[in-house]
Parts: structure tokens; C-alpha cells; sequence
């Protein structure tokens, strides 16, 4: 708990050392409200979080027994439409509401 005590304060302190208290307050709180908003977003889309390391070790099985290599491909061709600056509404699922 100490530990856990001495890393917010630090925190805090070196996160209000070039601003004041009340605006750092102010969007600690307005970053905290967005990060709430985007949750209860996906939440109600019914979409499940997935962390990188379940998504890897789904990618090093397939390698493995040597599949997934067009799912690659396709991923990357993906990666480098966005990076294009081309239309991104164009992987967009089917079904998905506008909302997202």
C-alpha cells in the first residue's frame, strides 16, 4: 500500500510540476470521464477486449502448424492501406453502427 501510496504522489508531482493543481486536476478528471465514455461504448457494443498476449500466442500456434499466413498478408496489406492515408471505412465490418 506505501508502494502503491509513493507511486501516485510521485505521479502527481511530476505531473503538476510545470502546471497548476487545478488544471492537471481538471484533465486527470476530463481524461478519466473519456476513458469511462469509450469503455461503456464498447461495453454496449458487445465487444470484448482482447490483450496482445492472447492475440500472440494465437499467432505463434498458427505459425506453428503453419497457418494464418494469409491472415498476415491480409493484416498487413490493411496496415499499410491506413498508413496510406487511403479510406478506412473500407476494412469496416459489416453491421458495425455508425457510432464506431
Amino acid at each position: 500500500m506505501k508502494l502503491l501510496t509513493g507511486l501516485v504522489f510521485c505521479s502527481l508531482v511530476l505531473g503538476v510540476s510545470s502546471q497548476r493543481w487545478f488544471s492537471f486536476l481538471g484533465e486527470a478528471y476530463d481524461g478519466a470521464r473519456d476513458m469511462w465514455r469509450a469503455y461503456s461504448d464498447m461495453k454496449e457494443a458487445n465487444y470484448k477486449i482482447q490483450t496482445n498476449t492472447s492475440i500472440n500466442a494465437r499467432e505463434g500456434i498458427q505459425k506453428l502448424l503453419g497457418h494464418g499466413a494469409e491472415d498476415t498478408l491480409a493484416d498487413q496489406a490493411a496496415n499499410e492501406w491506413g498508413r496510406s492515408g487511403k479510406d478506412p471505412n473500407h476494412f469496416r465490418p459489416a453491421g458495425l453502427p455508425e457510432k464506431y
